[in-house]
């Protein structure tokens, strides 16, 4: 069980809060975030790169509600931001704008805006018209855009092919080979000021190699330039750390930070990094309740009121995040082979394949684990569901800090144009009963 989360009195507990209390409160499904693991697990990282203090951008795509990014803020973090609605909530929450950095390959004029008008700490930049396209908006304001050249390594991050971003073939950064031609032009670019190089091959690694690799290959590159004369004073790590979902074994913080060390210490750089899955993901749940379990030729399906719009990863990547009952099962409880599944109209609704689980009835409540990063972030309305609740605990208080909508609020999302009903006339023969 992750941290946070335990068995007390027969029941699963966020801190001190009773999940099952949570769900007569605000209704299932909901999402539910223990205060406590998240500033743990902050505070460990932080502490992997003592004595040096690297600027820990909490990478915000991971999980950007406003309670949480202001409950890192208030422990030091700073924000990996990659479109200008995190780059308000980064804002919002508390957020010093010295502490921001912009990635993404795809940023808009109005987006370079935003961070130019913000004052944030650089721009990691991925393509030479995105740097062109920077110096143009930051002349236009008379201002130099720090900026931070993300590289492209080439290594393969051994995660998933569709989190992977380090290799040569991914749509993110600049290919290493013609790296030291772009920093050379972000230097002579009216309005560009560029500061150091970033790089960030991937998430959910459970290996240090790929981390060595491409660390290597980024040292080389920064001595290849302050050989040339240019200076590189900043170096952003980005994150990639992975959790522990099922059977993986990711590295301890502590030797993802002396690997840093070991590459990066003699380079006087000032560093940052952008964890995101590591500081979080262990913190969430996302709390359901069993529908029906229904029993099919050879096959049993526990059917909850979860769905693939709730929690998209297991659909998404084929992603194991185990599933708790928060009842404890009555001592010697037979477990046995359960598809564990949603409401919405797609096969792929579905969180586990013939998962061994205690006795499952309506009406029960199961947690899925893990869920604190990439759950309510990438959830939806498909199939007009609502979006569903999320909910900080710290000690024995929980409160909601995103409300499940109204179907009032979902319809009022569209609108229908006054003039539809003349623009499709209706059928003759139904013109005598409208």
């Amino acid at each position: 069980m992750p941290d946070g989360f335990r068995y007390q009195g027969g029941e699963l507990c966020a801190e001190g809060v009773r999940l099952a209390a949570v769900a007569a409160d605000v209704g299932t499904p909901f999402y539910i975030y223990s205060a406590a693991t998240i500033a743990a697990r902050y505070r460990r990282f932080a502490a992997a790169f003592a004595p040096a203090s690297p600027l820990i951008c909490f990478a915000v795509k991971a999980n950007s509600n406003l309670a949480v990014l202001r409950l890192l803020a208030r422990l030091g973090a700073g924000a990996d931001v990659v479109s200008e609605g995190e780059l308000r909530r980064a804002l919002a929450a508390g957020m010093p704008p010295e502490r921001i950095v912009f990635s993404g390959v795809g940023k808009t004029r109005a987006e370079l805006d935003a961070a130019l008008a913000a004052g944030i700490r650089q721009i990691n930049v991925e393509s030479i018209p995105e740097l062109r396209a920077l110096a143009a908006a930051a002349e236009a304001i008379g201002r130099a855009a720090p900026v931070a050249l993300r590289v492209n390594p080439d290594v393969d991050a051994l995660t998933h092919v569709k989190i992977a971003t380090g290799k040569r073939e991914n749509k993110f950064g600049i290919d290493l080979d013609d790296a030291a031609d772009a920093y050379r032009l972000a230097a002579d670019l009216p309005g560009i000021a560029p500061v150091g190089l970033a790089v960030h091959i991937g998430s959910q690694l459970v290996d240090l190699a790929p981390f060595r690799r491409a660390f290597g290959r980024v040292a080389e590159l920064i001595l290849e330039l302050r050989a040339g004369g240019l200076a590189v004073e900043r170096l952003d790590i980005g994150g990639g750390l992975g959790i522990r979902y099922h059977a993986e074994t990711p590295p301890a913080p502590e030797a993802y930070a002396a690997l840093v060390r070991e590459t990066f210490g003699a380079l006087g750089l000032e560093l940052a990094c952008e964890p995101g899955r590591v500081l979080c993901g262990p913190a969430g749940l996302l709390v359901a309740r069993v529908l029906y379990v229904k029993e099919g030729a050879g096959r049993r399906f526990v059917i909850l009121d979860a769905a693939m719009n709730d929690l998209l990863r297991p659909a998404l990547y084929d992603a194991w995040h185990d599933i708790v009952p928060v009842r404890l099962p009555a001592a010697g409880a037979v477990l046995s082979p359960a598809d564990v599944v949603g409401p919405v109209c797609e096969t792929g609704d579905t969180f586990a394949v013939a998962r061994d689980l205690p006795p499952l009835a309506a009406e029960d409540l199961v947690a899925l684990t893990n869920a604190g990063a990439y759950g309510a972030v990438m959830s939806s309305t498909y199939n007009s569901r609502l979006l569903v609740p999320e909910v900080l605990a710290a000690g024995d208080r929980f409160a909601v800090v995103r409300p499940r909508p109204s179907f009032e609020d979902l319809l009022k999302m569209d609108a229908v144009p006054e003039w539809i009903d003349d623009a499709v006339p209706l059928p003759r023969s139904a013109r005598g009963t409208a």
